[in-house]
């Protein structure tokens, strides 16, 4: 299947011819051909993207990944002859202007949004469901999984409750067993996601592990006191949830202070971005829990990537785990818009839904957790596998694969 790309699967599964065209702010980036006028209408789709804010250096290379798959979808033909039109603004990590650029969206004629951050995307996730909107975004907190609460919310990866538990659970056998564990978070609802429930399963689990969290103050020069308090509590694993920036910080540290703690990082300051603002010897060893397979594992769904990266000249290193992460979640999102509109129906955010909901494994090439991501009616939770990594050399090297709790 993947001697083609994946845009052009989703192309044949649909029987179709799309044209593309990406926004960005109040420029046109994309164009126009002969399939979306030969197939009517674009098709728009909001994008609420943080390149300036605090979470920039993820949310820049996130935001490229999504505009790159939607330019490769464009190129490969696609959803019924109709345009696709990707419409990307920077919020800044700014909840109001979060909720300004949605507004704008709702009066655009969006069919579905993706957006960024776990403060934004739960303040917006009543009126996406009163909208009917689809919404996706690079926020994986586990309430977002219950459609009950949050039914027009999709989450493609494990989310960071799921994460912690992986974490646990590797921390639990490597240490034997019986460890003290530091989780060092971000100071907002992104950082807290996984806390509670990081505590409970390690009640649930029955395992001999302390826990304590410490929520991380922005703009701190180095964590030296926060690791004072982790060394008083006799932690030897460091959970962070958290961006790079200040995970490879707090590896500086640890390696300054000849304190003896192994940094178990989630998602978002699991990448290549960490290693290389650690530098490679202060991150040797350090794990990561990584549910989107980086460039360096190899995975059919790298093909087409590879594919584009030809086409425009790009070197390995332009393409992160968090631009994958943003191909990878636009993927999804294009197959559901696909099956809804192969249904005959009117596409409208209901419709696309609905496709989601029953259209069975979404093959997205093993990009995410190494295997199909799956909703359904009674859950959001796209996938529950991730791969664990550790940093040797200067990369992500896979130790275990498909991993859940």
């Amino acid at each position: 299947m993947f001697r083609k790309t994946r845009a052009a699967a989703i192309a044949a599964a649909a029987a179709t011819a799309l044209v593309l065209s990406a926004c960005g702010g109040d420029s046109d980036t994309g164009s126009t051909g002969d399939g979306g006028e030969a197939g009517g209408d674009p098709i728009p789709v909001g994008i609420i993207a943080d390149l300036t804010g605090a979470t920039g250096d993820v949310g820049g290379p996130y935001n490229a990944g999504m505009l790159a798959y939607v330019e490769h979808l464009n190129a490969n033909g696609g959803i019924n002859g109709r345009e696709l039109k990707a419409i990307s603004n920077d919020y800044a990590y700014e909840v109001p202007r979060a909720e300004e650029l949605y507004n704008q969206y709702v009066n655009d004629g969006v069919v579905a949004i993706q957006g960024w951050g776990t403060g934004d995307t739960e303040a917006l996730s009543g009126s996406v469901a009163n909208d009917e909107l689809p919404f996706m975004s690079a926020s994986y907190a586990e309430p977002l999984t219950d459609p009950e609460d949050a039914p027009y919310n999709f989450v493609v990866a494990p989310t960071y409750s799921d994460q912690i538990r992986v974490a646990l659970n590797w921390i639990n056998e490597d240490s034997g067993g019986s460890a003290e564990v530091a989780v060092l978070h971000h100071d907002s609802p992104f950082g807290n996601a996984p806390v509670a429930d990081g505590q409970a399963w390690v009640e649930e689990k029955g395992y001999d592990l302390g826990y304590k969290a410490y929520p991380m103050p922005g703009g701190q020069p180095n964590y030296v006191g926060l690791l004072s308090q982790a060394q008083a509590q006799g932690a030897k694993y460091v959970i962070i949830q958290n961006v790079a920036p200040p995970a490879a910080q707090v590896a500086k540290d640890i390696q300054a202070q000849g304190l003896d703690m192994t940094i178990v990082c989630l998602n978002w300051c699991a990448n290549e971005l960490f290693i290389s603002l650690a530098g490679e010897d202060v991150a040797e060893g350090h794990v990561l829990i990584q549910p989107i397979t980086p460039m360096i594992t190899e995975q059919p769904g790298h093909e087409s990537i590879r594919e584009y990266m030809e086409e425009k000249g790009m070197d390995e290193s332009d393409v992160s785990v968090s631009w994958v992460a943003g191909w990878a979640t636009m993927d999804v999102m294009a197959q559901g818009i696909a099956k809804a509109l192969e249904s005959g129906d009117e596409l409208t955010g209901a419709s696309i839904r609905e496709a989601l909901e029953s259209m069975g494994p979404i093959d997205v090439g093993g990009l995410i957790g190494g295997g199909d991501v799956e909703f359904s009616a009674e859950s959001h939770r796209g996938s529950a596998s991730t791969g664990i990594y550790r940093a040797e050399g200067g990369q992500m090297v896979e130790i275990q694969g498909g991993v859940t709790p």
